[in-house]
């Protein structure tokens, strides 16, 4: 009996132990199966290769098996939703914009737009919204932002802001800042407030060629006035506070060599930009100065202390319009341009080569030029591993953030991932 007792309390042990297994999380991998992927838009056709979305194991730095997804004719731009779990990706052959579904790997729709877009912002709350500057509205000038149904499809609404060229949207997604090409004003956007019939716009003067903005970490939005580079008679460029409030209005700024892309690091502001002579600065701060290089002008990186709004430090770095930045997980700063200052060519190396890439490293104040060529049209950085993926001249090169330089190893033996046709941009759709 005192066996039986025993043998029946073994076996309830055993019963409570597999049920405890069996009940633990069941993780539902993607039709690749991989957890650390990278999309990559490819935008060229050939007889090998149709344009689409490569799927890349980050593990690795290889292709998926199953490597592609369609995503039209001439896929580029890549924006992901906070989750990640919604892709969207313009098509500039046909001015559409293919919703992919990153769980299931597959394309969920074709949302048409009124022109083409170099600038989206995808929500939480389901709807997408791109800058459309050609986009007709009866009685309004070109331009606006149009809103996008992410889950049913089509436009939801065609917002007026003439020569929308960029949205921001903020932290919280209620409120999205756009910016149009020749002005001195910030359009706000308030998504919340469409069909309500309240305003859903107010326009805020006082800037000067605004072209982009970053939140710092207490929702203090700063404002990128590209100044001279834009085509302003300023002195310079300069960074500016906007006054989110009831009544929005223009604060304090900043004066910096250019700045036309930033990103916030705790209470450190990077922000990025060529300097360009104008009636007011005559000859502006664009020398190579402590580097000996071909290339005519130069661009400069500016660290502003968010906390006193005062320029810390600067580097110089390449020229171009400056519109891609990164920061590794071990504090490399990647910025990329285009239309740069070219030198020397990659596949014939003789001499300096030089392009549109510059790194930071933010540990040690030092810069790095890579010997590449070609617009920077994307980067990725990530978390997990000391590497970053840099879409320029169309190839997909990974650096080592440990030396920065191109990772040369068994699977990349050039450093770059061999893909057929011209990558555009990279995104990570998993959080690692």
């Amino acid at each position: 009996m005192k066996k039986a007792a025993l043998l029946f309390a073994a076996l309830m042990a055993t019963g409570f132990s597999l049920v405890s297994c069996n009940s633990a999380p069941h993780i539902t991998l993607p039709p690749s199966g991989l957890t650390t992927r990278v999309f990559a838009s490819q935008s060229v056709s050939s007889p090998t290769s149709a344009a689409g979305v490569v799927i890349i194991d980050a593990a690795n730095d290889t292709l998926a098996r199953a490597s592609e997804i369609g995503a039209g004719a001439s896929p580029g731009l890549m924006v992901l939703s906070p989750e990640r779990t919604t892709v969207l990706v313009f098509d500039s052959a046909t001015n559409t914009v293919q919703v992919i579904d990153s769980k299931t790997e597959t394309q969920s729709g074709s949302i048409q737009l009124a022109g083409p877009t170099t600038s989206m912002v995808a929500l939480a709350t389901g709807f997408g919204y791109a800058a459309v500057p050609s986009a007709i509205l009866n009685g309004s000038p070109p331009g606006a932002i149009e809103v996008m149904n992410l889950t049913s499809g089509g436009i939801s609404a065609t917002i007026s802001v003439p020569n929308a060229q960029t949205v921001v949207a903020s932290p919280d997604g209620t409120q999205l800042l756009v910016f149009s090409s020749d002005s001195n004003a910030v359009t706000i956007v308030s998504p919340l407030s469409l069909n309500t019939g309240n305003p859903v716009t107010t326009s805020v003067s006082g800037f000067d060629r605004p072209v982009n903005a970053v939140f710092g970490s207490d929702g203090t939005a700063y404002i990128l006035n590209c100044g001279p580079e834009c085509g302003s008679a300023s002195a310079s460029a300069s960074v500016q506070v906007l006054n989110l409030g009831t009544t929005p209005s223009a604060g304090a700024s900043l004066p910096v060599d250019g700045a036309t892309i930033g990103l916030v690091i705790g209470s450190t502001l990077y922000v990025a930009g060529t300097a360009t002579a104008s009636a007011g600065n005559p000859s502006p701060n664009n020398q190579c100065t402590g580097q000996t290089t071909a290339a005519p002008t130069c661009g400069h990186l500016d660290i502003v202390d968010l906390g006193s709004m005062t320029v810390t430090g600067s580097a110089v770095i390449t020229d171009g319009y400056h519109d891609r930045m990164d920061i590794s997980g071990n504090g490399q700063l990647f910025i990329g341009s285009h239309t740069c200052s070219t030198v020397g060519n990659v596949n014939n190396p003789q001499g300096e080569v030089r392009g549109c890439l510059s790194i930071f490293d933010t540990t040690t104040s030092g810069i790095v030029i890579p010997p590449d060529n070609g617009d920077v049209t994307g980067l990725q950085g990530f978390t997990s591993r000391d590497v970053e993926y840099v879409a320029e001249g169309g190839n997909l090169r990974v650096y080592d953030t440990t030396v920065d330089k191109l990772l040369i190893n068994s699977n990349i033996t050039t450093g770059t991932i061999t893909i057929t046709g011209q990558i555009t941009d990279v995104k990570a759709v998993d959080f690692f």
